[in-house]
């Protein structure tokens, strides 16, 4: 089954410059290694030495994040959208 995933700014860089890509796969897992086997530099930024996602980056499906509850293992279909969020920091303090 096809799933659009849709990848950030701050990412599209390592997914020459696509803000989408259809992907096969049945769990948020399965799309992530078929990303990551169509951009091979995405991989560090999203998945850490032993492929499990980096702290700083959230995954939702149909806008729910799914980081904190069955994670890779989520279940996704077609018609579902599927979306990688890198945490962003920084800003001013305000000084007034």
């Amino acid at each position: 089954m096809t799933v659009k995933l849709s990848i950030p700014a701050a990412l599209r860089g390592f997914a020459d410059g696509r803000a989408q890509v259809e992907l096969e796969g049945a769990t948020l897992g399965d799309l992530l290694d078929g990303l990551v086997g169509l951009h091979p530099d995405m991989g560090p930024h999203l998945l850490d030495e032993n492929g499990a996602p980096r702290g700083y980056v959230n995954f939702f499906v149909d806008g729910k994040n799914v980081k904190g509850g069955l994670g890779l293992g989520t279940p996704v279909g077609p018609g579902q959208s599927v979306a990688l969020v890198p945490a962003i920091a920084g800003g001013s303090r305000g000084d007034g």
